[in-house]
């Protein structure tokens, strides 16, 4: 894994689409996509004007990771075409281990989040509503205690800069029809099941996740963006697990708590983080793949 960050991409050899809060996204002819994962880390949704060094590599390293491990549930975007083979010869510092060439599908206007603990805004839902996204739950669930069954609890896409909410499983058939719906779940389901119980043997848990997925001209449904990174669910350590508080987890939750000791309106700009804080959270990224993948 490379020292150097990437806050930003500049390649001048491809069609530049869209940079989002992490990734950078270029056009390989009609009907592929680059997708450079940069170092970029956003809380409170706003982008950190400081890069996580190897924090892209990182997701992009378990992203594949994952890909070809539950590639038997679905089939997903990957191409297998080299980052490095799409751009010019000096831009590939710029992709390498960081990126990938997919194939290029119509996104679902819905994110598909699975929840096996009950934690973040799916706690805060239940603790006024005894529900989270129309679904009800036992009474007197602990704050990050193990859920009865996994459940799936959509959300919209936001747009920038904003949160996305949580819906129930009616508003996600009005969006993309009852039978996608009912595939979206299910599939959503078994990718998390099989990687939580994965990840169990690993000593980690997987209290929750979020999925994308697009569908093809003919309409067969695939697994894009990224999947069962620090970025899109939640790890904790299993050793240091218990009910009752948000476990210790592998992301971002340490500059998050240095955030919310700050005098910041949670507005762009952001504060600069302290080097201590930059070089912990790197070090967690690194972590929970070394755990994962080793």
């Amino acid at each position: 894994m490379s020292n150097a960050s990437l806050f930003e991409s500049s390649l001048k050899s491809l069609e530049f689409l869209h940079r989002g809060k992490v990734r950078d996204i270029y056009a390989v002819g009609d009907d592929k996509l680059l997708v450079i994962q940069s170092d970029r880390l956003s809380a409170f949704d706003v982008i950190l004007p400081d890069p996580i060094a190897g924090k892209g590599e990182v997701l992009t390293a378990m992203s594949n990771y994952w890909f070809k491990k539950l590639g038997h549930v679905i089939p997903n975007h990957l191409t297998g075409i080299a980052p490095e083979t799409v751009v010019a010869a000096n831009e590939r510092e710029q992709v390498a281990g960081r990126a990938m060439v997919v194939r290029k599908f119509k996104p679902l206007m819905i994110e598909a989040v699975v929840r096996g603990y009950i934690i973040g805004s799916g706690w805060k839902d239940y603790q006024k509503t005894g529900m989270v996204c129309g679904i009800k739950l036992p009474a007197g669930l602990k704050e990050a205690e193990k859920l009865p069954e996994v459940i799936f609890t959509p959300a919209t896409k936001a747009p920038a800069g904003q949160h996305d909410e949580n819906i129930s499983f009616a508003e996600a058939e009005k969006i993309v029809g009852a039978e996608m719906a009912a595939k979206v779940r299910a599939v959503s389901i078994q990718l998390y099941s099989e990687a939580a119980a994965y990840a169990k043997t690993k000593g980690i848990i997987i209290a929750d996740t979020k999925f994308e997925f697009g569908v093809d001209e003919a309409g067969k449904l695939f697994l894009i963006d990224e999947i069962l990174t620090p970025d899109s669910s939640r790890f904790w350590p299993a050793a240091e697990y218990r009910t009752g508080i948000s476990p210790p987890s592998f992301d971002k939750q340490i500059v998050r708590n240095w955030l919310e000791t700050q005098p910041w309106n949670k507005k762009h700009p952001a504060p600069h983080l302290p080097a201590d804080v930059l070089a912990h959270t790197s070090a967690k990224y690194k972590e929970v793949l070394r755990l994962l993948t080793s």
